[in-house]
């Protein structure tokens, strides 16, 4: 059973019944509270029963999440949360299971675990917090800092060419795959709700402030002055337009993406639509994040619909199943070759 089918509780649900009586241990003005905040309003929209909601996290600060949530919870071990999570999906089938991870945790020690999720189509949801910094541990430099970044374990700047979450994650196959920002409240929570919609993995990135060792990481995608100018916000065949009153826009220019001006010279009709089916814009589009030539998109970057691992599962049982219909147990241990030993 897929996330579509499972059952609608009558029981009208609010925000505070998936707070728990856990006191919030994140630093002051983390960007953790605010993804919280909005992952505890949009759950009592999805119209599931709570108690068929699970949170499975690594190690990192967002992996306290499951502690927040009055749901059932699962603090599993570091990078190891995907593992956990497929087991407890296809034994209970009808459960809605959110992965909540790291730039560290899911990106480094757990990015095998990452990448082999993404590639099977287990019906879950990942959130993936990236904060470019390794925060719990007092600020070493992540698998997302970028190239020069100066940190207490790199003092004259990192070596490391950054992963591109995004790219990674259509790299490994993935089926949906999205961005949002701690701070843009009503796009985050629409993006929740397209992700729990999607029959397969869904991956969303969010930009998440460490304030503490990472400060103003995003700065320039949050400020007010500056985001008009820096975000690309993705809708789905809507030209992608951007800017004050939507003057710039994006062009295809060769194999490479380009900002122009709406003006004489261009028009709305020469910007690119936006398809989220389309998995070569997808990997365009992905790969704008480390250019300061060109806007950060934020929204569904690539979707498609593709048979989840679950379903493919359980088709096998049932075929099994209908080849030897009085199988036990007990009948399958004392088939074939056995031994009495005395």
């Amino acid at each position: 059973m897929d996330k579509k089918n499972i059952k609608t509780s009558n029981q009208e649900l609010t925000k505070k019944d998936f707070v728990s009586d856990q006191d919030v241990r994140w630093c002051p003005g983390c960007g953790d509270y605010a993804i919280l905040s909005q992952v505890q309003k949009v759950f009592p929209q999805l119209g599931i029963p709570k108690e068929k909601f699970l949170i499975v996290s690594g190690i990192g600060c967002s992996s306290r999440f499951p502690y927040y949530m009055d749901t059932f919870g699962f603090h599993s071990i570091h990078g190891r949360a995907p593992g956990f999570a497929t087991g407890a999906k296809l034994s209970n089938p009808n459960l809605s299971v959110w992965i909540v991870t790291g730039d560290g945790d899911g990106m480094s020690i757990g990015g095998n675990h990452l990448i082999h999720i993404l590639r099977r189509n287990i019906d879950v949801n990942i959130l993936l917090f990236n904060n470019r910094i390794y925060g719990l541990t007092k600020g070493q430099y992540s698998p997302t800092s970028e190239l020069g970044k100066v940190t207490s374990s790199t003092p004259m700047g990192s070596l490391d060419h950054p992963f591109n979450p995004p790219s990674l994650a259509l790299g490994a196959q993935g089926t949906f795959v999205a961005r949002a920002i701690d701070t843009e409240q009503k796009h985050l929570a629409e993006v929740l709700k397209m992700a729990h919609e999607h029959k397969g993995t869904s991956f969303i990135e969010i930009y998440q402030n460490c304030n503490i060792f990472n400060d103003g990481a995003f700065s320039e995608l949050t400020n007010k002055e500056s985001k008009i100018d820096t975000q690309l916000v993705l809708e789905n065949s809507k030209p992608m337009t951007f800017g004050e009153n939507n003057n710039k826009g994006i062009i295809l220019d060769g194999s490479k993406l380009k900002v122009v001006q709406i003006n004489g010279k261009y028009s709305i009709d020469d910007i690119l639509v936006h398809n989220q089916n389309n998995k070569n814009l997808g990997m365009l589009l992905s790969e704008m994040t480390y250019d300061s030539n060109l806007p950060t998109p934020i929204g569904i970057i690539y979707q498609e619909e593709k048979e989840t691992y679950n379903s493919l599962m359980e088709k096998q049982i049932s075929e099994a199943k209908s080849k030897n219909p009085q199988t036990s147990m007990d009948k399958l241990l004392h088939s074939g070759n056995t031994w009495e030993i005395k």
